[in-house]
């Protein structure tokens, strides 16, 4: 499992622009609605047996969001479109703490 630490997420128009912290780097972080499909990309190369991976936003008390997200390869940023993900994030921003992503 990969664990970012969400150092900031901010809510603009319609997506979340934020920075995360993973093994002492920092990345950028966007995460949006599902235009382009449910999809994940990171900011480095991963292994996955499977098509799909899990990505789940966690907080306080065991509040969490999670949805299966395609693996679309690299991009300079961390990248999740997801529905489920981007309308949980509205109503709980400032509560998560940490992005998930369970590699199979």
């Amino acid at each position: 499992m990969l664990s970012f630490k969400i150092i900031k997420l901010d809510i603009f128009q319609s997506y979340f622009f934020g920075e995360t912290e993973f093994r002492n780097d920092k990345y950028k972080v966007n995460i949006q609605n599902q235009r382009r499909g449910k999809v994940l990309k990171l900011p480095f190369e991963i292994k996955s047996k499977k098509e799909r991976v899990m990505v789940r936003l966690t907080g306080p008390k065991d509040m969490f969001v999670e949805d299966y997200l395609v693996y679309q390869g690299e991009s300079e940023w961390l990248e999740i479109d997801s529905d489920e993900i981007t309308y949980f994030l509205a109503d709980h921003q400032d509560q998560c703490d940490t992005i998930e992503i369970v590699i199979e």
